[in-house]
């Protein structure tokens, strides 16, 4: 691995730390998100909190952190190894960044990112998969999880390279771990439901 490659990994490292919800919350409402709702800096909190317009901002920047590293990876010349190490990267970052004290978010919005730009057939399968289980039992949490879980599953269906694999198992692995207390509200019936917030 060239020195170009491991600058690249650490570039998209502090470019998944950049907690975009956080930063659209102070600088255009003067609201710490991480105060309200569920504490967490992601899209669905930033929903709850913000508002519509502030959730999709975060999202798609959130997103973009994730595929950014992978496109610009396949750019260099790099293989999938790299490209996926950096794509992975990112989601550290979004989820242990080093501006936060290593207290990040879920990283679903950056992982569905970093799926769409290294295999997008993944990233289509994710999006469904939640979109499915969101509507059906309205848990947010629910629909990132067992959309998480699918990705590496259809990675093997779709022959994509191994290293994609590797690291899309990875994703999923985080996003479980990420939604330890959901499982537990899940378990005892007191997860919140997804409520459209009006901005």
């Amino acid at each position: 691995m060239t020195a170009l490659y491991i600058l690249l990994i650490a570039a998209s490292y502090l470019l998944g730390s950049v907690p975009f919800g956080l930063i659209l919350g102070r600088v255009w409402t003067g609201v710490d998100v991480r105060r309200y709702g569920s504490g967490n800096i992601g899209a669905t909190n930033v929903l709850r909190t913000l508002g519509l317009r502030f959730a999709l901002a975060t999202f798609v920047l959130d997103a973009g952190k994730g595929a950014l590293p992978t496109l610009l990876a396949k750019a260099l010349g790099a293989g999938p190894s790299v490209a996926a190490v950096a794509g992975l990267a990112a989601v550290v970052g979004h989820n242990w960044p080093v501006f936060l004290q290593f207290r990040g978010g879920k990283g679903i919005a950056t992982s569905w990112g970093f799926m769409m730009s290294a295999v997008p057939q993944a990233g289509i399968a994710f999006a469904l998969i939640w979109m499915a289980v969101v509507a059906l039992t309205r848990y947010v949490s629910l629909g990132s999880m067992v959309g998480a879980v699918a990705v590496p599953i259809v990675c093997l269906l779709v022959g994509a390279p191994g290293a994609y694999v590797v690291a899309s198992s990875a994703v999923a692995v985080f996003a479980v771990v990420r939604h330890k207390s959901n499982i537990q509200r899940l378990r005892s019936g007191t997860e919140n439901r997804f409520r459209l917030k009006k901005s």
